[in-house]
């Protein structure tokens, strides 16, 4: 067969399997950015109930996850005032199930007295980050429309935080409903009522091939192209037997990795391929006697 029947035929096949497995699944976490010393610290019950609001808005777009229930185990508990750093490195090591978007917000609030009355105000913006590649997708911000009067005898904590909580709430469901409705259309485009984004959702994965010679890349780098989703690709390593590509798709991982392996079995490369974070390892694997390298004497 000929090298362009060959990539006639792979183009094909791939068109089938985007019809013949459902698009993967988008796993969202919601997470409190505290750091700066205004806003109200993560274990408020005023910011669980924020976060209880807008995970419920974003559950009916994407999976959200409860971070604690998935860091018992490996990152300390209870934690607060946490830095960018530590959010994003939080994300990045969840692997079961790996996340995709991190939704970050932050709520402020104050109350100013008066010789006669107490007023209230609050605030509460958010953050979609690409969990993988850091990438910002979109923010918004709500607060209250003007101050609302509490209690002039609402001294005590537990009154304070009804009180603040109550509002706190409402502007949770509303920057929920907002980021769901963005989300929405970065992940389905013309379904949305939004116009279009500035940029559409994608990954960037690190596709490190070990043991492939540069002219065997060569090959697959015309196969990358025909995926669907495809962006973009660079060489972020090049050495003599092992290159690294950054690749830019706007596919999941488990449909990456159904294409990589089509991809070997149409270019006949036997070799193990391991995936961890954005990471896909492909391992070649050469028989006693065999040239790891393709003679392109002898065609396609």
């Amino acid at each position: 067969m000929s090298w362009l029947s060959k990539i006639v035929v792979l183009f094909l096949t791939l068109a089938l399997l985007q019809h013949s497995y459902a698009a993967d699944s988008v796993n969202l976490l919601v997470m409190v950015e505290d750091a700066d010393q205004n806003s109200i610290p993560r274990d408020s019950r005023i910011n669980k109930r924020v976060h209880a609001s807008i995970s419920q808005q974003l559950n009916h777009i994407v999976d959200v996850y409860d971070e604690t229930s998935l860091t018992l185990t490996s990152f300390k508990q209870g934690r607060v005032r946490r830095s960018d750093a530590e959010l994003f490195d939080i994300a990045q090591s969840i692997t079961r199930p790996p996340i995709d978007i991190i939704a970050v917000f932050s709520t402020y609030a104050s109350i100013s007295t008066s010789e006669y009355a107490k007023k209230a105000r609050a605030r509460v913006e958010g953050r979609l980050l690409n969990a993988k590649s850091g990438k910002f997708l979109d923010n918004f911000e709500v607060q209250s429309p003007r101050s609302w009067t509490i209690p002039y005898a609402c001294d005590s904590q537990t009154c304070m935080l009804e009180e603040m909580g109550d509002e706190a709430k409402v502007l949770g469901d509303e920057l929920g409903l907002i980021l769901a409705e963005k989300l929405n259309w970065l992940i389905n485009g013309e379904s949305s009522a939004l116009p279009a984004p500035a940029t559409e959702l994608f990954n960037d994965y690190y596709l490190e091939f070990d043991g492939f010679s540069a002219q065997d890349v060569a090959s697959i780098e015309e196969y990358l192209l025909l995926f669907s989703g495809y962006i973009s690709h660079r060489p972020t390593q090049q050495r003599h037997t092992r290159t690294t590509l950054l690749y830019r798709s706007t596919i999941g991982s488990a449909k990456l990795s159904r294409n990589i392996l089509k991809l070997l079995e149409e270019l006949n490369m036997r070799a193990t391929v391991n995936f961890e974070g954005n990471a896909f390892n492909v391992k070649r694997i050469t028989l006693r006697g065999e040239s790891p390298i393709r003679d392109v004497a002898e065609g396609w």
